[in-house]
């Protein structure tokens, strides 16, 4: 993805939605190509592997969920950013737990979308491994030495809500599923409601305005955010 302009394949079945994304996208310097339905965006994946794909959910011949799925079975792994109704919470879980990078929702902005972009072309050129310190405004997490800092002060957290604050550092701009959380932290059985009560106790230790996070982001019926690294 380095020397020349990057390949984005949006897929989507509304003319409108596509001009906007091909405006849009050109002028922040992307090549756009685009795809009507399912059976456009196999033919153009097929033809020339893009960077990204934008991809809507409610295509007209195949469901994004299963598009997607197939994609990732063939051991594709170009990021995917999704398209979803703002009601579609039960979709976009589906989505991400298919292999999807992020999502918006429709409408959307254009920045923001450029934005989701952005953070899932970095996440998928990072090098393996994990960078010693993670930063981001006031909140730095020493990942070697488990020392977790809000500005210049070091806090105490109990292994659990370390844990769960070092996984969503390590997907920091991505949002992470409930289900990925809990089967990363407490394994596969876990309830929910576990997860909701530590990242209430990580908000009252590393939020300034705990019910006004800056850091730790909900994603409502999704999941959790923590935001980019600086």
């Amino acid at each position: 993805m380095t020397g020349s302009a990057v390949k984005i394949l949006v897929v989507d079945d509304e003319p409108p939605i596509r001009k906007l994304l091909r405006v849009g996208l050109t002028a922040q310097g992307y090549e756009v190509r685009e795809a009507p339905n399912a059976s456009a965006a196999r033919q153009s994946v097929a033809d020339d592997m893009p960077d990204l794909i934008v991809l809507d959910l409610g295509l007209p011949d195949t469901p994004g969920h299963d598009l997607l799925q197939e994609w990732r079975e063939e051991g594709l792994s170009m990021p995917v950013v999704i398209l979803s109704s703002r009601t579609d919470e039960a979709g976009i879980v589906k989505a991400l737990e298919s292999g999807a990078d992020d999502y918006v929702t429709k409408p959307f902005g254009i920045n923001e979308l450029g934005a989701r972009i952005r953070v899932a072309l970095r996440h998928r050129l990072q090098q393996q491994g994990e960078k010693a310190i993670f930063q981001t405004g006031g909140l730095s997490i020493d990942l070697v030495k488990r020392i977790v800092k809000i500005d210049g002060q070091e806090i105490k957290l109990s292994p659990k809500e370390y844990d769960i604050l070092r996984v969503l550092a390590q997907h920091a701009g991505k949002v992470l599923t409930h289900q990925f959380l809990l089967k990363q932290v407490w394994g596969p059985a876990a309830d929910v409601q576990y997860l909701r009560v530590y990242i209430r106790q990580l908000r009252q230790k590393v939020e300034q305005l705990p019910d006004q996070p800056q850091y730790i982001t909900t994603e409502t019926g999704v999941g959790y955010r923590l935001r980019e690294p600086d």
